[in-house]
């Protein structure tokens, strides 16, 4: 029985330079003991590989695999794997949508709108000087905060921002109804949510249609002094008129977890700036424990001849 079971399930491939191999193998064979999981590394016969858990694995990774029927990304953010040439054509995608995830970027997100919120940037400056500079906090209710990108992580956030009593206006491609929270749609209006948001945070996929859209003429729609934050990807702003306007005081402060190039290089100006918050993409990851279960399903669906859930459409990015 053992024997068939792990027939049925085959083997799973890991692939990441950047997560932990061990973590994950544990935290799979916990929900599903027969099924082999084998870093990429370590393969032999990849043959009986039938699922594939990647993040931005090399160019040709799939081909050496005949009867691949799944591929996982180890996260959110599918970017990277859908723009790729090389995909397998037919084989479903699925993107990470464990809860805990959610919770997490929900929780950085939260973070970094009160800190803005409260002025804290000022306060850590006047600390550096040795100065005791009062600034009179401002009642949520005063504060505008625009959460860009309502899926899964950015509608938890923009969830968690409103409940803490600001005015929140979320804004997505297509219409969304989230409670508490004024949801606007579609590129035309756009520029009329930027106007009028005090703090704007960034979630938004990056796809062909959304490279590039924050160029300075759309970061200029910001109120002036109005806080940034991305916690989505770099390339979805054009990272030197986002300096330029940090640097002039058009926009006032940003929490910023995404560049245009990661890591950050060392002389980018934006590492000297004392009104910047500078994280190393971590808002939001993929946590072994709780994600497995998710991924598990799926495999048993694929196994026994379902559709997976959370299936990414690479035509749309996302």
């Amino acid at each position: 029985m053992k024997m068939a079971q792990q027939q049925r399930l085959g083997t799973l491939v890991f692939y990441s330079d950047f997560d932990d191999f061990g973590a994950w193998q544990k935290a799979l064979r916990a929900q599903l003991p027969d099924l082999q999981v084998v870093h990429s590394s370590a393969l032999e016969r990849p043959e009986d590989v039938h699922y594939a858990m990647v993040w931005k694995p090399p160019e040709g990774f799939f081909q050496q695999m005949p009867n691949l029927r799944l591929i996982v990304n180890l996260g959110a953010g599918v970017d990277a794997l859908v723009s790729r040439s090389d995909l397998p054509a037919g084989i479903p995608i699925t993107r990470i949508t464990d809860p805990n995830m959610s919770r997490m970027m929900a929780g950085y997100v939260l973070f970094a709108v009160l800190r803005h919120a409260r002025d804290i940037p000022h306060f850590e400056q006047a600390q550096r000087r040795g100065e005791w500079a009062y600034r009179h906090p401002r009642s949520p209710e005063e504060i505008t905060v625009a959460v860009l990108g309502l899926g899964h992580l950015g509608a938890m956030a923009a969830t968690e921002v409103q409940r803490q009593g600001f005015r929140t206006l979320g804004w997505s491609r297509s219409q969304r109804l989230i409670e508490g929270v004024e949801c606007f749609s579609g590129m035309e209006t756009l520029d009329t949510v930027l106007g009028q948001a005090d703090i704007v945070v960034l979630m938004l996929p990056l796809t062909p249609h959304t490279k590039g859209l924050f160029d300075r003429a759309r970061l200029e729609r910001l109120r002036p002094g109005a806080a940034f934050v991305n916690v989505a990807r770099g390339a979805l702003v054009d990272q030197a008129a986002l300096t330029a306007l940090l640097q002039s005081g058009h926009i006032g402060s940003a929490t910023l977890d995404v560049f245009e190039r990661e890591p950050l290089p060392a002389g980018d100006p934006l590492w000297g700036m004392p009104q910047v918050l500078i994280t190393p993409h971590l808002a939001s990851v993929a946590i072994p424990s709780s994600s497995a279960r998710q991924i598990a399903a799926n495999i048993l669906r694929v196994a026994d001849g379902e559709e997976p859930t959370d299936v990414v459409d690479p035509g749309r990015g996302y």
